[in-house]
């Protein structure tokens, strides 16, 4: 079968050049629709769980290796090719070079996504079809006649790479600089521009769809407000700002620039709300289908990649505009592998549990199971976790709740803090704009009492004692703590946040335990043991846990949330101490620049070092005044977690104070 980007017919196996959560994605609405799949894979991916769902799956050596995927499509036998969304879905001689391998592209057209490629002239467009925009200048020797504060962005990509906020013309050099080292890492483009900032503003965007026989509409509006790194973690529709008239008059100015391109396929032209006025105002189109689209797939019900594929094949869309109906409300939010406390910055790992709690009932987009490794080479979500209820409220609850028990140990996550979010008032009456974050300042990390930690670390002791009496070779059938005379209880060591809680526990007559080095700690009572979880009662609370295990950790999950504890060996290796000063690596990474020298006194704050992980600049701070007395990495290095960069002694003890 050929095509062009319209589609001129059917084709009855579809490659995805994409990976994980996205690949999974489109490979179940294509097998839905009786379709074969095939995967293309890197040696990093090859054991993930999207690699073994394809009915075929190709070895590649790059996700951008466009004329790798082709070949593989042919080998295959695929009639089509969809780029998913990110790597090669804007990237126009992608586009072209499938079709003209006659091969179907399920996307718009090559001239479109050309035209949107480029954020400077897709803003003309949108001028030219009556759009509002913001003032802007692509001469960074004028930006600062925008006026401060502005917005520094890349011209040829977004997801936040290349962006920086200027407040002044004191750090605007800088700024640029750093943003056109980002956008050329990300895009192979180092072209910025810059906007007028608006601070308290909205994220708003319009799903809008086109098919090859003129049918052209749009499925309402996402809010995609809150943000971190410029980048969205809760994504929303319908928007609780917009109004029916705010919501037909961007609606039309995004029909209106899609029908300047001749829009073909799935895209999204995304506006700036100024949360003061009510007026919204062009920031780009992405000509691909978006990570939040599951949200406008929830509350319209309509498969978006459903429609992508049948207008590649040449089918009409289906439906008009006043087919276009809304139902309740529906919410995303994405769990990635990072830390908040720690400036967001992503977290590596091993998933040694990944179990979603079977209620409530949510939408699961994800790419990763248990046993997954969560490295460098890819962006760190795990998972994009989408909640449908008739109110707004009732969906930010069951999201929240979603979220706080899902069994999840091994990587340091967001999950906390996104419940935590969705569960401020702030966000529960809607007052989502993009300064969210830094505004409200929801807790980073769930507080646990310490009763329930007490409580919790008990379950855990019980757990182990059960476990150790599952892999008992002698004597199997005698119960735990079974003795013929009369010795210490046993103890079970348990860290938690920096402190080590020790169980006491001996077993009683009656088959229960009592606790504390003299019993005097009350009882617990195991009603069931499990490799997977435990029932038991701890001084009359009854907790039913679901239970993982690494060499190293336990982690407990009830309702509500989970707690996980290190397990204490007996005998353990002294840690490394670093010395008071030390500038080391938060994560692995690449050094870009090492802007100070041996013998340089820097100030607390002043940065010191620029590491470039996963695409992203991440600016070392000096937490410290003093000098600089080592400096032990180069331009380039790549180097690992907690590896230590420089070493700055402070002022005090340099000058024997």
């Amino acid at each position: 079968m050929t095509g062009d980007a319209a589609g001129s017919g059917r084709f009855d196996k579809l490659l995805v050049a994409n990976r994980g959560e996205i690949a999974r994605r489109v490979f179940r609405t294509a097998r839905a629709m009786g379709l074969r799949t095939v995967a293309v894979f890197v040696a990093a991916d090859e054991d993930a769980p999207f690699v073994a769902e394809a009915d075929e799956a190709i070895r590649i050596d790059g996700y951008l290796d466009g004329e790798a995927i082709i070949a593989a499509a042919a080998a295959t036998g695929a009639g089509a090719i969809h780029p998913g969304y990110g790597f090669l879905a804007e990237n126009g001689d992608f586009a072209a070079a499938t079709q003209e391998a006659g091969l179907a592209w399920v996307g718009p057209s090559v001239e479109a996504i050309r035209a949107m490629g480029d954020k400077i002239e897709a803003k003309k467009l949108a001028i030219e079809a009556g759009v509002p925009v913001l003032v802007s200048q692509e001469d960074p020797a004028r930006f600062a006649s925008i006026g401060f504060p502005l917005l520094i962005k890349a011209a040829a990509g977004g997801g936040g790479k290349g962006m920086r906020i200027v407040e002044s013309a004191a750090v605007l050099d800088d700024a640029v600089v750093a943003a056109k080292r980002e956008a050329h890492a990300g895009f192979g483009d180092d072209r910025v521009f810059a906007e007028r900032y608006v601070a308290r503003s909205r994220h708003v965007e319009i799903q809008v769809l086109g098919d090859s026989h003129g049918n052209l509409v749009h499925l309402g509006e996402r809010e995609c407000s809150i943000q971190r790194r410029h980048q969205k973690i809760i994504e929303e529709s319908p928007s609780p700002f917009v109004s029916d008239e705010l919501r037909a008059e961007m609606g039309d100015a995004a029909l209106r620039l899609a029908a300047a391109l001749q829009y073909r396929s799935a895209g999204t032209v995304e506006f700036l709300v100024d949360d003061e006025t009510g007026g919204f105002f062009f920031l780009e189109v992405n000509t691909r289908l978006q990570v939040e689209h599951p949200v406008t797939e929830e509350v319209t019900g309509r498969d978006l990649v459903r429609d992508q594929l049948r207008i590649a094949m040449g089918q009409p869309l289906g439906y008009g505009q006043d087919d276009v109906t809304f139902e309740g409300h529906a919410i995303e939010a994405r769990l990635y592998a990072e830390d908040p406390a720690n400036g967001f910055l992503p977290a590596i790992g091993t998933l040694d549990a990944f179990a979603p709690a079977d209620e409530p009932v949510l939408r699961w987009d994800t790419g990763v199971e248990a046993g997954s490794v969560i490295g460098v080479d890819f962006d760190p979500m795990i998972a994009k976790v989408i909640a449908h209820a008739p109110s707004r409220t009732e969906a930010a609850g069951r999201l929240a709740r979603g979220l706080e028990d899902l069994h999840l140990d091994g990587v340091v996550t967001n999950r906390d803090f996104l419940a935590a979010v969705l569960r401020t008032d702030a966000f529960l009456a809607g007052d989502t704009t993009t300064d969210f974050i830094e505004r409200i300042a929801p807790s980073q990390q769930r507080t646990v009492p310490t009763d329930q930690v007490e409580r919790l670390a008990v379950a855990a002791a019980m757990w182990v004692q059960g476990d150790n009496r599952s892999r008992a070779r002698t004597l199997a059938a005698l119960p735990s703590g079974f003795v013929v005379g009369r010795i210490p209880p046993e103890r079970v060591e348990l860290g938690h946040q920096g402190d080590t809680l020790t169980v006491h526990y001996r077993r009683a007559r009656d088959g229960g335990f009592r606790l504390g080095s003299d019993g005097s700690g009350g009882r617990a009572v195991v009603h069931h043991w499990a490799p997977d979880g435990i029932d038991v009662e701890v001084n009359g609370h009854r907790l039913g846990l679901r239970v993982s295990t690494s060499a190293s950790r336990i982690q407990l999950t009830g309702a509500g949330g989970g707690v996980g504890f290190d397990l204490v060996p007996r005998f353990s290796v002294p840690e490394i101490e670093l010395p008071g000063g030390a500038v080391a690596a938060p994560m692995p990474g690449k050094v870009l620049e090492i802007r100070v020298t041996i013998g340089d006194e820097v100030q607390v704050g002043q940065v010191v070092a620029v590491l470039e992980a996963m695409k992203m600049e991440n600016h070392l701070a000096a937490t410290t005044h003093g000098h600089v007395t080592e400096v032990r990495v180069a331009v380039g290095d790549q180097v690992e977690k907690d590896v230590l960069l420089m070493v700055i002694e402070p002022a005090e003890t340099a000058d024997g104070n």
